[in-house]
Formats: structure tokens, sequence, C-alpha cells
């Protein structure tokens, strides 16, 4: 139910901005008119207001280092009207006018990523520290086993002990007793930002909002002794990463909403029904990613509005306020002497513009004949994100840049699969690989005018690695370039999780030798994403793990000296044994090696792959009639004749087509997998069964499961 009629306004325009760097003062007066406070990567922080629609600044200070996170605070109990912003290791407060009061180095060794302030309470996270200060001095610290992303405390006025909830990059919530882990709560992805619920925590001040970087978002209560999972937003429409959550009553009806702000420019507004459970009310899509969110009333008091600061440091309006009504082909329009004298001082600033450009560009040129002068290059701020989709098995890589992008050339020294993307309006166009040489993949992009934003979809195959490159060049003079390298690992489809199925019948590979368990987290770290590259604290790490494509596991446990590595799939197993043998070889380190087979595991792994392969074929076999059947219908006119199924391909012959193409090599990749856990059984068991292949891919063209298994235990003997 769509019920909300926002209009959008553009304020103003700072620098790259970090997620979370923007808030809004509150004011005494309710719906009176708010300052917002904005801090961006060239180390400005400014205050403004906005007066007839002009922004009016309060303040600015110089640029400095890089500011990540910008937070309110005050004494408890208070207005939160002081500004808090951290770069580096040092925090700075500010008050509302622009006076600093605080300079807090806090010698940290990592540079602070996230913050939280309560009253005379600091909570700092960097990527693996978390320390919680009082009155700037140490009282608590914790070395966490994944990155942190963000911080939040439950209220210190409403909860009794000091609870600071941080989340981490390895799909977890962690609650924080003092300097001790209090528990674990698994959450839907991995949790990118935090949000107190109804900015008080809900009833016991224990309810916390969580959005992950695959888009859903989820509220848990967290109880002193257990959590409680309350509700989960799924993203069904697969929109982008959550960056920023606030809570704000823009539907004026008496309950705070939910605003969202997503990576893919995304802004929603959700409220909530006679159960509680959140239901969408807005949402509409600017053209960058949304790095903060806030409701409020900022451009004309009286008039809520949600404001959003995007990436590239645009500060946008969604406002309640209803536009003005514009004049009709035969309407008199009055302009008064302000818009006047506005329209006509914009005009003469653009020219002027103009002006300086083509001398500064003559001047350039002539520069550049002279053979002594150096051109420099212009930098460009690039945010960019590569990330597994549990969905659809897939790899997400968007790519922001501050100015319009020029174009974007992919090439792969492995093989992958490029995968439609509905929101991606570039044109795309591949070249000739020359694969003998390791080039298996060559496509460029060309961006529309104006698209500052792309999001690709790219697939591979367990057991190819290599690395995929992205050359950005943006729509800047003198033409520049940036690569940018994204990992594809040996086992690029396996995604993170806390829960292992001990029914299965598994697979164990078992590694001895002289290594350390830095050495041998450096192995695992290679062959596997989603783990951290720093070795988690401990004497033995446990990791587990999940196919998004084929919902098999792995479970790896490994110390100093010894790594077991458990698996119902055989092929994964497969990969594990040759990666690791030759990263230890190229270190010189022998390893013992020993593994254990299951037989059951085979059979297992087919009845996960039947839905899959059956659901594909159906759907080759389906995209293969509509041309015939669509010659039918033209020559016969009447369908009568046709049989209901028949007659259904042809209804949902559009659907099927999309899906076919969205799909690309599907069946080729559900072949493959076959082929090599037939050829991986039997390479274990010491025999050679590739003469074998064309016989496996008979029994494929003619599939039925049980005929499959049957090929499998008759071929080796």
């Amino acid at each position: 139910m769509m019920e909300l009629n926002l209009h959008r306004a553009d304020y103003i325009q700072v620098g790259v901005t970090s997620p979370r760097s923007m808030r809004l003062l509150p004011e005494k007066k309710a719906k009176a008119a708010q300052r917002v406070a904005v801090a961006d990567q060239t180390g400005v922080l400014q205050c403004f207001n906005m007066k007839k629609r002009e922004p009016v600044s309060a303040f600015k200070t110089l640029p400095g280092p890089k500011i990540n996170r910008l937070e309110l605070g005050g004494a408890l109990g208070m207005i939160p009207d002081k500004i808090f912003i951290t770069s580096g290791s040092e925090v700075k407060g500010f008050t509302k006018k622009g006076k600093q009061f605080l300079g807090f180095d806090t010698n940290l060794t990592e540079s602070i990523k996230t913050m939280w302030v309560s009253g005379s309470h600091l909570f700092l996270g960097g990527n693996y520290i978390f320390n919680h200060y009082v009155d700037c001095k140490d009282e608590n610290y914790y070395l966490c086993s994944d990155r942190i992303n963000d911080i939040v405390c439950l209220p210190l006025g409403r909860v009794k002990e000091v609870t600071p909830v941080l989340a981490c990059q390895d799909r977890v919530l962690r609650v924080l007793d003092a300097s001790n882990l209090l528990y674990e709560v698994e959450v839907a992805g991995p949790p990118q930002t935090l949000c107190l619920f109804a900015d008080e925590g809900g009833e016991d001040g224990e309810e916390v909002l969580y959005g992950t970087s695959d888009g859903k978002i989820g509220l848990v209560q967290l109880g002193r002794s257990a959590p409680n999972h309350k509700w989960e937003i799924p993203n069904e429409k697969r929109s982008g990463g959550v960056l920023c959550l606030d809570n704000y009553d823009i539907t004026a009806d008496g309950i705070a909403d939910l605003l969202v702000g997503r990576d893919d420019g995304l802004v929603e507004v959700y409220g909530y029904d006679e159960s509680d459970e959140p239901v969408l009310r807005f949402s509409q899509t600017l053209s960058e990613s949304i790095s903060s969110i806030q409701g409020g009333t900022v451009a004309t008091p009286g008039y809520d509005e949600v404001v959003a600061c995007t990436y590239a440091g645009w500060i946008q309006g969604l406002s309640t306020e209803p536009p003005l009504k514009e004049a009709g082909p035969g309407d008199k329009v009055k302009v008064s002497q302000d818009t006047q004298n506005k329209i006509s001082s914009l005009k003469a600033e653009l020219e002027g513009l103009q002006r300086r450009v083509i001398q500064e560009r003559e001047k350039y040129h002539y520069s550049a004949m002279n053979t002594k002068a150096i051109s420099a290059v212009p930098y460009f701020n690039i945010n960019d994100r590569f990330s597994l989709n549990r969905d659809d098995a897939s790899y997400t890589l968007s790519i922001e840049v501050q100015v319009a992008i020029d174009n974007v050339l992919l090439q792969s020294d492995v093989p992958i699969d490029l995968l439609d993307v509905d929101k991606n309006s570039a044109v795309v166009s591949y070249s000739a690989c020359d694969t003998e040489n390791g080039n298996f993949l060559l496509a460029t992009y060309r961006c529309q005018a104006n698209t500052t934003r792309l999001e690709l979809k790219v697939r591979s195959i367990e057991g190819q690695y290599g690395t995929l490159q992205a050359y950005i060049t943006p729509r800047l003079q003198p033409k520049t370039c940036q690569v940018r390298q994204y990992k594809i690992k040996p086992l690029s489809l396996h995604q993170r999780t806390h829960v292992l199925d001990d029914t299965r019948p598994m697979n164990t590979l078992k590694l001895s030798g002289q290594f350390s368990l830095a050495e041998i987290h450096s192995w695992v770290c290679f062959c596997l994403p989603e783990i951290p590259e720093r070795t988690p604290p401990g004497d033995s790490i446990n990791f587990h793990f999940l196919s998004t494509f084929l919902d098999t596991q792995l479970d790896c446990l490994y110390r100093k000296g010894e790594g077991i590595f458990r698996s119902d799939n055989i092929s994964t197993v497969s990969i594990l044994k040759d990666v690791l043998t030759k990263e230890a070889t190229k270190r010189k380190i022998n390893l013992n090696i020993s593994y254990e087979l299951q037989d059951d595991s085979i059979p297992d792994t087919l009845r996960r792959l039947h839905p899959k392969l059956e659901y594909q074929l159906l759907l080759a076999k389906k995209v293969q009639l509509i041309d015939a059947l669509k010659e039918l219908q033209i020559h016969e006119g009447d369908l009568e004749f046709m049989s209901p199924e028949y007659r259904q391909i042809l209804s949902d012959a559009g659907t099927l087509q999309a899906e076919y193409k969205k799909q690309p090599c599907h069946l080729e990749r559900l072949y493959g997998m076959i082929t090599d856990l037939f050829i991986d059984k039997f390479k274990f068991k010491g025999s050679n069964v590739k003469t074998k292949v064309p016989q496996l891919l008979e029994v494929l063209d003619n599939y039925e499961l049980q005929n499959l298994i049957d090929f499998f235990n008759s071929a080796g003997s």
C-alpha cells in the first residue's frame, strides 16, 4: 500500500561522503526547521540550514583528514545537539555553533570506522578492535574475529547494564558485557548498519534494527540472556544493500516509521500495521547510493521530510510540502523581483564559469604542447563492492564514481558468465579472447550520459580461480582510468554459515605438516570467500560454509600443524586438496594428506542437484518449442487442438525466454558439476574415467535421477 506523496528537492553538494556522516540537529520546538550537519572525505564538517529554499551556512571547518563517521551526542536526558566526528584514530567534538570542545586522540592502531556516543560513553570500532571509553578514559576492549561494520549500545537510561552491540561481517551480531562476549546472534546476511528501534529500543530498550549488505532488514530483541527475532523483510526484489536506517513519523500516524537508504540509490519508507509488521509506504530511486538518511524538517517549518545524503555528497529532501503549482500554457506567470534577480545572477555565474572552463582548457592545451610540461592525472573516488548473492549463486559488482562514468572494461583470466541486470542501462560489447593465454573475458560497458553507478552480475565456476579486473574510465579531461581487481576464489560460490547438518554423509580430508596457524589460515582464506584476512584469536579455528549453488556444506577445522576439512560434496574436497597442496608446495612445506570417502555422499549430492537439473532441462525444452508452436499458431489460428501444456507454453513464452536469457549456460554448469563429481569420485579411488564421460553425457541427455545414480555406481566396475 503506497500512500505517501513526497516531492524531491536538491539542497547542496558537499564532497564524497562515508556512510552515516550526515545528521539533522534536533530542535526544542516541534516541526521547527532543523540544521543539517554533514562531514565529507575532504575532512570538512559543515552545518547549514535552509532559508527561502537557499542553504545558509552556520559553520564550516577547514579541510583535513578523511572523516569516517558523524554522530550526535549530549548529556543523558538532554537534547543531543553536540556533533562528534572521527578521522583516523581521533575523535573531535563540536557545538552546534562550530566551536570545538573535544579533541581526543585514541592512539588506536586501527583507523576508527564506526562510533556510537551516549552521554559520557564513547564506543569506537576499527576493523577488528572495539573500544569503550568513559570520559575519554579506556574502560573496555574486545578483539573481534571478523570485521566490525557498525556499533550501537542499548539505551543507557533504560537498560541497567552497558550493552554494546557489534554488527560483524560474518553474519553475526555480537552482544557484549564489558570486555566479554555475552552471546552471538546469527542474522539473515552480513549486517552493515544498526539502529535502535524507534530511537529508544522499543518497550524495554532492547530492540535493535539491522540492515544487511544483501538488502535484508530485520528487528531483533537482545535480552540479557537470549535474543528474540521479531521480524525480517526479505529482499525479494533484489534491491541494493542497506547502508543506513532511521526512525521518523513521516506518515503522521503517531508511530515512528522506518526510513531505509540502499546502495543502489533506493529510498524506502516502511510503516507498521496492526500486528507491528513493517509495510512499504513509499519508495523512490535517487541516482547514487544513499550514505545517510534522516527524518525531520529542513526546507519549510511544519513540513516533514526524508533527508538523504548520497555518496557524491548531494543533500536531497523528499518533502511532504506540495510543490509550487506549475503554470499552464495559457496562464500568465508573475515572477517576483527577488526571483528575477536570482535568475539573472545564476545566468551571469554560469556564463562566468563557461568562460573560465574555455580559458583553462586553452591554457592546458598550450601547456601540453610544451615538451617540458607534465600533465597531472585527475584523481577520482570509486566506491565499489564485489559480493556473493545466495539467492542466485552469483556475484554482484557495483561500481560508483563521484563523476559520470564513460565506460568500464572487464577482463578476466578465469571463465565467468555475465548475467543480465535489469537496472543496468549500459550498452555491453564483447571482444574476442585468447583463451590459450589465459584471457577468458573482454567486455566493455558504455554508459549513458550522467551515469555515476554501474551494477553487474557474474557467475564463476568452482575450481577455476583467478582475477577479474575492471578498468574504469570517467568522463574527465584529460582521459584517465583506474583499475580495480577482484579475486575469484577456488570455492567462490561458498557462503559463511553458522549451522552444520551432522546427519549428512561427509567426506573428510586431513592435512598435517610443519605449518603455523597463520599459514594454514592464509591458505583457507585464499580458497574461500567471506573469511577475515586477519587470523582470528584462539588456538584453533572452525568455519562452516554452504554452497549457494548446490546447498552442499563444508566444515573447516584447523590449528597449527593440522587441518580437517569435511564436505558432503567430493568435488569440494578435491578442489581443496589440489589448491592447499599447491599453496603448501609454493612455501616448500611437506604435507601429509589422508582422506576418508563416504560413498553415500554421491547419491545425496545428485539428489540435491536433481530439482535444479530437472527444472533447467524442462525450461530448455519449453524454450526450444516456442518458435515451432508460434508457427503452428499462425498457420492454424485456432489453438483448441493443442494440449493445455502447449497452450500454457505459448502464453508464458515471454517469461520463459526472459528467464532462459537471464541464466545463460546454467544447464552447462550443472552438466559440468556432475561431470566433475563423476571424475573426482573415481580419482580418489585411483582410476581415470575420462573415457566414460561421453556415456555420462548420454545418460544426462535422457535424464532420470535413478539412471544417473546407477551409472555412477556401475562406472567403476
